[in-house]
């Protein structure tokens, strides 16, 4: 009996000493999760974020250097939905096993599936229905992994129709990544976003990317003729500033602007930013992340 009653005894102290091991173990493995500092958003809007992760890099600059730091800029933006540009496979793994409270559409651009670069849509899991999305190529063969018009890419335009869970509103985004190379592969790459947006029948269009082109020139022009509009100039509370800084000191930047938040005039913009701040002092790409909060369908004034 003795020797049950201390059987007993040393049972209870191995789980309380387990128990709190496990403990400890948890507290350690939150203390190593990226700080989620989200940024005031204001009640009934939707936050957008527009992210080239850049591909790789060299030293400091590669892909496994910065991944840590991309994911925590990301979750301190608090996004609801996500456009991501040059995503890798690699990157799409790391940031599915460390956005939890998201789910993605997209598929790499040079098989359809895994190889190349994604210009995928991540989208709060717990906040948004996705109700159909899919993927087309900038080329002459939009519905295969193909290029034209002089690309030295393929490039693609990955979509998705969402539904608030909360509200009930439907809304579409598009995400993309312009060719970098060739000027026809830009035009008639905005000519079919511009004639993908249009068949959503008045839903609130969102469109994120890297377009390549500049703020004002024809391409920009010509986007922002009818149906889309610049966040940036649409928000009242914005900001001016490049959006591709190439890792160069901050006094010798320029004032490259490639990337931008579209949307449809059935959307209020209420703050366009862009993402200066790095972390510990390091940039988390070669672009800086922009994002938006918008409201779909104001109600009028």
């Amino acid at each position: 009996m003795a020797y049950l009653k201390s059987l007993h005894k040393s049972l209870k102290v191995l789980v309380t000493l387990i128990t709190l091991v496990a403990a400890l173990l948890n507290q350690i493995h939150l203390g190593l999760q990226p700080t989620r500092e989200v940024y005031p958003k204001q009640e009934g809007s939707i936050r957008v974020m527009s992210f080239n992760v850049l591909y790789d890099g060299k030293n400091e600059r590669a892909m496994k250097n910065r991944r840590g730091i991309a994911v925590e800029k990301i979750l301190q933006i608090d996004p609801d939905i996500l456009g991501v540009q040059e995503a890798t496979h690699e990157w799409m793994k790391w940031f599915n096993s460390k956005l939890k409270d998201y789910k993605h559409v997209g598929v790499g651009r040079d098989d359809g599936d895994i190889e190349g670069e994604f210009a995928a849509i991540f989208y709060h899991k717990d906040k948004y229905k996705l109700l159909d999305s899919g993927t087309f190529w900038i080329s002459e063969t939009p519905d295969i992994p193909s290029r034209s018009w002089a690309s030295a890419c393929n490039r693609i335009c990955t979509w998705a129709v969402f539904e608030d869970l909360k509200t009930g509103q439907k809304f579409a985004h598009l995400n993309t990544h312009l060719d970098h190379v060739s000027n026809q592969a830009r035009q008639k790459g905005v000519e079919m976003i511009l004639d993908k947006a249009a068949e959503y029948g008045g839903l609130p269009v969102i469109v994120t990317g890297d377009f390549n082109f500049r703020e004002n020139s024809a391409l920009y022009k010509t986007i922002t003729a009818d149906l889309l509009e610049d966040t940036k100039f649409a928000a009242p509370d914005t900001m001016h500033h490049a959006t591709f800084h190439n890792f160069m000191p901050a006094g010798m930047q320029g004032d490259t602007i490639l990337d931008y938040i579209f949307v449809s005039k059935n959307i209020r913009s209420l703050l366009y930013r862009v993402e200066t701040q790095g972390v510990d002092g390091r940039a988390v790409s070669d672009h800086y992340p922009i994002y938006a909060d918008l409201i779909l369908n104001p109600p009028l004034d």
